[in-house]
């Protein structure tokens, strides 16, 4: 069951956006957190979306994120555990702006989304229309592997993010995006 907390229903900015990045946002290797690392290779795997929305697995990589935020994307689409006090497993689509995210330490060995969002300014970039598909964990312990409660909300949270995309991008051609992008380091 998906839980809104933000009205999403109908995107007000529905196709402005011409490019947008989706981040799976998690370490695998404490349980539930992999929800965004996972849903974005299964969005990646059963393709469909349009070649102007650029999927990405970015795990911890925070720095990453941030650096390709700065390549002018239009919208921003965040997969990621989402601890918003539902059942585990309960889907949460927010619609994220700068002022939601008041400040944060950036880490540039960790993955802090919002410290990485917030502080997207002070490396020249601005905060691009940002959603963020949410998913509340049954447990962030060590461990590989998602719960079953987790792992039953993933399909869910792939339509969720093709449902987003359709509003947030001009109709055309959808084409197969065969393989999910791990984030590569930035060489100057």
């Amino acid at each position: 069951m998906t839980r809104t907390a933000r009205e999403t229903g109908t995107v007000e900015e529905a196709g402005t956006a011409a490019r947008v990045l989706v981040a799976g946002i998690g370490n695998l290797f404490l349980g539930d957190d992999g929800f965004g690392p996972e849903a974005v290779r299964r969005l990646a795997r059963d393709g469909g979306l349009p070649p102007w929305v650029r999927v990405v697995d970015y795990g911890i990589r925070g720095m990453h994120l941030a650096y390709d935020l700065l390549d002018g994307y239009d919208a921003l689409v965040l997969v990621d555990a989402y601890p918003g006090g539902g059942a585990p497993g309960e889907l949460t689509v927010l619609r994220i702006g700068a002022e939601d995210l008041g400040t944060g330490e950036f880490d540039a060995h960790g993955m802090n989304p919002v410290a990485v969002l917030a502080n997207l300014d002070q490396l020249g970039g601005t905060l691009p229309l940002t959603y963020l598909v949410g998913c509340t964990p049954a447990g962030v312990e060590e461990g590989i592997g998602l719960s079953e409660a987790v792992e039953s909300a993933v399909p869910e949270a792939v339509q969720t993010v093709h449902t987003l995309v359709r509003q947030l991008v001009p109709a055309g051609p959808a084409l197969p995006n065969t393989s999910v992008k791990s984030a590569e380091p930035r060489r100057s």
